[in-house]
């Protein structure tokens, strides 16, 4: 009996301080790693939410670079930390599309991660030349010039790759052809203004003024109904293509051997942040609507997408090696 109450006891002691360290998160400055480098988009959504979150969460949040891999060397550190303190900020395609286009990749983006929150959402725009029709008559046309017409991208497996052929898989006869670009959405934009490519798929904050230039036609969102980031624009479903949603967004996660205590605390704490209207007009200046989620809301929002897009990688053989 002596011997069991002892062990019980040791029990007791061994456990009370992972539970005190858990509730009383954080014990040390928070590293908020981000794949891309300084000024870019995803950087801006993680500084706009790290000042807020040290001061709910009683710790300095430091923002650190480590760009590379359109963000997957950053999503594997994450990943892979085991200091009880480092989080991420992800693109969508760490998480759904990445796994399909690169056999070697080092982690697992559904078992790695504790999902934590989505953070923002933007769509794309469907762009043209200025001198294009709108809307449906301009689908249509794109359909009988066949295959061409070429349409633009910013690189092999990117979301204007992948949601273009998307799109293909939308609008049947669609076949134009991609030509992807090494020097970004601004080589992209040049091509639709000399109508070396009769369409692209690009954020609205670089689309948007040219389209307000009269340079680009803007045919169509991505999203499933029209955006307030770009009013007026109409959705793509307006021009007739049915079950078409996909956008762009920021994720905050951490390693999966995060305690679940610690992933709600962290989780409730971003979802509160979102809500503040400081928060959400800073973030929708910078081109985003804040959205805020479960972290099974997260999950199920990766999941589906990760579908809908590995799909389209299988269907088309898409493989960046």
């Amino acid at each position: 009996m002596k011997r069991r109450t002892v062990l019980l006891t040791l029990s007791a002691l061994l456990a009370c301080p992972l539970a005190a360290s858990a509730q009383n998160w954080p014990t040390q400055p928070i590293k908020l790693v981000v794949g891309f480098g300084g000024g870019s988009t995803p950087d801006m959504v993680a500084r706009t939410l790290a000042e807020p979150l040290s001061k709910e969460l009683g710790q300095p949040v430091v923002v650190e670079n480590k760009p590379g891999a359109s963000g997957n060397i950053a999503a594997d550190h994450v990943a892979k930390a085991t200091d009880g303190h480092t989080l991420g900020i992800v693109i969508n395609g760490n998480l759904t599309s990445s796994q399909m286009l690169y056999p070697d990749l080092p982690y697992d983006p559904l078992k790695d991660f504790s999902y934590l929150s989505l953070v923002t959402t933007a769509p794309l725009l469907l762009v043209t030349s200025a001198d294009q029709p709108d809307g449906a008559e301009f689908l249509a046309k794109a359909v009988q010039e066949g295959d061409r017409w070429n349409y633009g991208s910013v690189g092999v497996g990117s979301v204007s790759h992948l949601g273009m052929e998307l799109l293909k898989s939308r609008v049947p006869g669609l076949e134009a052809m991609q030509v992807p670009y090494t020097g970004g959405n601004p080589a992209v934009v040049t091509a639709l203004i000399g109508e070396q490519v009769q369409m692209a798929m690009m954020p609205p904050g670089v689309a948007m003024p040219q389209v307000d230039a009269g340079r680009l036609k803007a045919i169509g969102v991505t999203s499933g109904e029209k955006s307030d980031l770009v009013p007026g624009v109409p959705s793509l479903s307006d021009a007739g293509v049915q079950d078409f949603n996909l956008e762009v967004w920021n994720a905050v996660v951490g390693p999966a051997s995060l305690p679940a205590d610690v992933q709600k605390k962290v989780s409730d704490t971003i979802v509160e942040i979102l809500q503040r209207p400081e928060i959400r007009e800073k973030l929708f200046a910078q081109g985003w609507t804040t959205v805020g989620t479960t972290p099974d809301g997260m999950r199920q929002r990766v999941e589906r997408e990760a579908q809908l897009l590995g799909d389209i990688i299988r269907e088309q053989n898409i493989s960046l090696q």
